[in-house]
């Protein structure tokens, strides 16, 4: 149902925290003109994890208004509480986002049962398009693929975000799921390898500073051009690294603000990013060829 590079929007805010909605405007319009093929809302580079249930309802008909039906909207709206993550999603389906992102819950270490279950009752519960997101660096938690391709027949699970960055992972839900289940990256680094081996996108953090190459190299990877891919892709490399150099999204909002595109908030316990991470961010967006940098 969706394809090719799919922002995680970060959720712009001021110093004190609170969320700028004309940061957030210029953002999607930022998107929708360099070719991004979907945005993600409110996840974890959306900083979801601080942001309240009433404010995060908000902020999802808010930009599903923004972005008003020109490319697909995908709501973040995972939890460690089966019940909080049904509510959410009932918001993104009331909201008229065109999918959800359902991140394994944290903390909590659900079994492979407890994570089967889980999914299965949001699915039963909303039925908007669903998409899995296993991302065990995060969650302290690991979906096997036998766990997924027991989820893959429900009509409205289409999809997971793969974010291990392990390619054999990706290989087997492949070879399990088929057409059962689209598979997208979650890891910007190896994305390109997994869409040639038989993804269909990326959800993506550098995709935020970096939209039109992101989008170029995943349409070229998707159309299997491993050279034009490549050649591409080894502009983007230096940034797949450093904007995960300190606990994202702090480098990426870093690198946003320093683009003059939204002020430098985030909110605790996420801090600023430390003054010695500064230069490879910087020459990072230099080799990318992102030059509106504030202070180059």
């Amino acid at each position: 149902m969706f394809h090719g590079s799919m922002v995680a929007l970060v959720t712009p805010m001021r110093e004190d925290g609170a969320i700028d909605e004309d940061s957030l405007e210029g953002l999607v319009e930022f998107h929708v003109a360099a070719g991004t093929d979907a945005i993600v809302a409110v996840g974890t580079t959306g900083e979801s994890a601080t942001i309240n249930e009433k404010e995060h309802c908000a902020l999802l008909r808010r930009i599903v208004a923004m972005v008003a039906g020109r490319i697909p909207v995908i709501a973040g709206t995972g939890a460690n509480s089966t019940q909080e993550a049904i509510d959410l999603t009932r918001c993104g389906m009331e909201a008229g986002a065109d999918a959800c992102l359902l991140v394994v819950p944290y903390y909590n270490k659900p079994t492979q049962e407890g994570l089967y279950q889980h999914y299965m009752a949001i699915a039963r519960a909303v039925p908007i398009p669903q998409i899995l997101y296993n991302v065990p660096g995060r969650t302290v938690c690991d979906m096997l693929p036998e766990t997924v391709e027991r989820l893959a027949p429900v009509a409205n699970i289409v999809g997971i975000k793969e974010a291990t960055g392990d390619l054999q992972r990706g290989r087997e839900i492949l070879e399990r799921c088929g057409d059962r289940l689209d598979l997208y990256s979650g890891d910007d680094a190896t994305a390109m390898e997994l869409i040639l081996l038989g993804a269909r996108g990326d959800i993506s953090v550098t995709a935020n500073v970096a939209p039109k190459a992101m989008h170029d190299m995943c349409a070229a990877a998707l159309a299997g051009d491993r050279e034009t891919a490549e050649k591409i892709d080894s502009t983007l490399r230096a940034l797949h690294r450093d904007l995960f150099i300190e606990s994202s999204p702090i480098p990426v909002k870093w690198a946003l603000h320093e683009m003059g595109m939204i002020p430098p908030g985030l909110r605790l316990p996420m801090t600023p990013l430390s003054p010695e991470c500064y230069q490879p961010v910087r020459e990072a967006l230099r080799q990318a060829g992102v030059h509106e940098i504030s202070n180059a």
